[in-house]
């Protein structure tokens, strides 16, 4: 931890100079991943070698999306040399599919460097002076589960790109969970047993997942298992429920042995109920450690709020499949910020008012306006090329040269029945500003879906929204209570209003569903797809209608 503390805060300085000069760091960036691929079929396809400067490059080079590029990875994945990059790639990586179909993108050496050298060692040097209480020698509950990998036709790993945890003996010395767990295939099984060791170390100093969702379920877990959980830490076994292969079973038991001091303290603190349970569990708990931005806000605040009382957060990463896009150097404030990092990435930037062209004009760092709005396109280390990724980011600021920006939304999360063009971030806020109309309710999830997808299943004839919602607290909702969340919203979007009144819009119908929908709906959705639970994110507005179906039939 000290040599990777002692990396970071050289890393620091160098991003420190870096923000300084951004328009010479990014032409640096573009240049190196152009003359690294200038070989491949690719790039003498637009003749990487022969470009010198970034506006001969936009100039060459089309704005692309998925389907630029899924041929290349085709061939790619066929085992063929030097199509998209000059080496052949770590993974083929699965997006996490948000805001439509999962995408096989390439992985490579660089693209894992970066992350770690900007990405990584940065955050830990930001963690390490935010929170010095982390410098402690203290375990983790590292949440993190085994993600499923297949072979291309070249014998090319498939799936997540995220490594595992077991994958280094040094990282194992951080975590309570032993190295066997992070190879049980069965997610119920490997958060159980998470829990379990998390639970008999007292002194746990830090929980950390890639996103708060995981946390959150991993809490919700905890609330419905607690007493057998209980029972393994007293009598030194692991529960015989749980579908383990024998001699990983046995290597576990042989870390357990009888606790029944730790095991009443725990019994006594669950009675007391959830409320500040991650304290009460862990007196010494210092820090969780996990994005809380974008899709997983709901589930930061529903941690902050509940479970995790008085324990600080440090949402430190704003990435993706592509690559690392930003990092938080501001961990202490509530609104996650995160500094676009310019060794990672090239990064262009449509403004928000032109997103429906297909060949945009582009703008650089430097030009960007703080309060505007742009959707992102980047130029990765793997094979992306002025490469839209749907991200919509507000620049809220600049660090010397470079911007600050606040994730928005996903190009493909947005509602849109009449052309109203309702985001993720504004129908967020009108939804939380209805709950607290709702006596007693907590918002545990939500996704909406167009009527459209649902046929005349949806029940009225003008195009609205369906908004499925688990509440905690209440069980059933009047028609003025419902109501609340479509005047919510029409208060929030004037252009949503007008719809409304002019009756092209029909009323919002609100359903709730029974508790427990939402992590069924998530093990559904990864039944259909090769995303790992890892980079799961919820779709807040629901494509498929297979899955509206599933909502449907859930409500109360």
């Amino acid at each position: 931890m000290k040599s990777v503390g002692w990396l970071g805060n050289r890393q620091r300085n160098r991003m420190e100079k870096d923000t300084q000069e951004i328009r010479r760091v990014q032409e640096e960036t573009l240049l190196r991943r152009l003359r690294k691929h200038s070989d491949t079929v690719y790039g003498k396809l637009y003749d990487f070698s022969s470009i010198k400067d970034t506006e001969t490059f936009k100039q060459r080079h089309p704005v692309t999306n998925y389907d630029h590029y899924e041929k290349f990875v085709d061939r790619v994945a066929k085992g063929e040399q030097k199509v998209l990059i000059s080496e052949s790639p770590l993974i083929l990586a699965m997006t996490s599919g948000t805001s439509g179909s999962s995408r096989m993108l390439l992985s490579t050496k660089d693209t894992n460097t970066d992350f770690f050298l900007q990405g990584v060692t940065v955050c830990l040097d930001v963690m390490r002076r935010a929170f010095p209480a982390t410098e402690c020698l203290q375990k983790t509950l590292k949440l993190f589960y085994s993600p499923l990998i297949r072979q291309s036709e070249a014998g090319i790993p498939i799936g997540p790109n995220s490594s595992t945890p077991a994958s280094s003996r040094h990282m194992l010395h951080l975590y309570t969970t032993p190295a066997l767990v992070y190879q049980v295939p069965y997610e119920r099984d490997a958060l159980y047993l998470h829990l379990l060791f998390g639970l008999k170390d007292r002194n746990l100093g830090m929980l950390e997942s890639n996103f708060c969702s995981t946390i959150f379920y991993a809490f919700r877990a905890l609330e419905e298992h607690w007493r057998d959980l209980v029972m393994d830490v007293e009598v030194g076994m692991i529960s015989s429920a749980l579908n383990l292969e024998a001699d990983v079973r046995c290597a576990l038991e042989k870390l357990m042995k009888p606790d029944p001091e730790r095991a009443a303290e725990l019994t006594a603190q669950f009675e007391e109920g959830f409320e500040g349970i991650a304290l009460r569990l862990w007196p010494q708990l210092h820090l969780v450690l996990a994005v809380d931005s974008g899709s997983n806000q709901i589930y930061g605040e529903m941690l902050r709020q509940h479970y995790c009382k008085d324990v600080p957060f440090y949402s430190p990463f704003y990435a993706a499949t592509e690559g690392l896009i930003g990092v938080n150097l501001w961990p202490l404030q509530e609104r996650r910020q995160y500094l676009l990092c310019p060794r990672s990435m090239f990064c262009e930037f449509i403004p928000e008012e032109d997103l429906e062209s297909d060949q945009p004009k582009t703008l650089l760092m430097e030009q960007l306006k703080e309060g505007h709005s742009y959707e992102l396109l980047v130029t990765n280390a793997s094979g992306l090329f002025r490469y839209r990724i749907g991200d919509i980011v507000k620049v809220v600021g600049f660090h010397n040269q470079c911007p600050k920006v606040e994730f928005q939304y996903r190009r493909g999360q947005m509602l849109n029945v009449r052309g109203e063009k309702v985001s993720e971030s504004l129908f967020l806020g009108a939804l939380k500003r209805a709950v607290m109309q709702w006596p007693g309710a907590r918002l545990i999830d939500y996704s909406c879906v167009e009527s459209g997808i649902l046929g005349n299943a949806s029940g009225i004839a003008q195009p609205h929204y369906l908004v499925f919602v688990e509440l905690k607290g209440l069980r059933n909702l009047s028609e003025e209570q419902r109501y609340k969340l479509d005047q919510s919203l029409q208060e929030d979007s004037s252009i949503y209003k007008s719809y409304r009144i002019k009756g092209s819009i029909g009323p919002m119908r609100v359903q709730l569903v029974r508790n427990g929908t939402f992590k069924e709906l998530k093990d559904h959705m990864m039944a259909f797809s090769s995303v790992s639970s890892n980079t799961f994110k919820m779709q807040r507005v629901i494509r498929r209608k297979e899955f509206a179906d599933f909502l449907l039939q859930r409500a109360l």
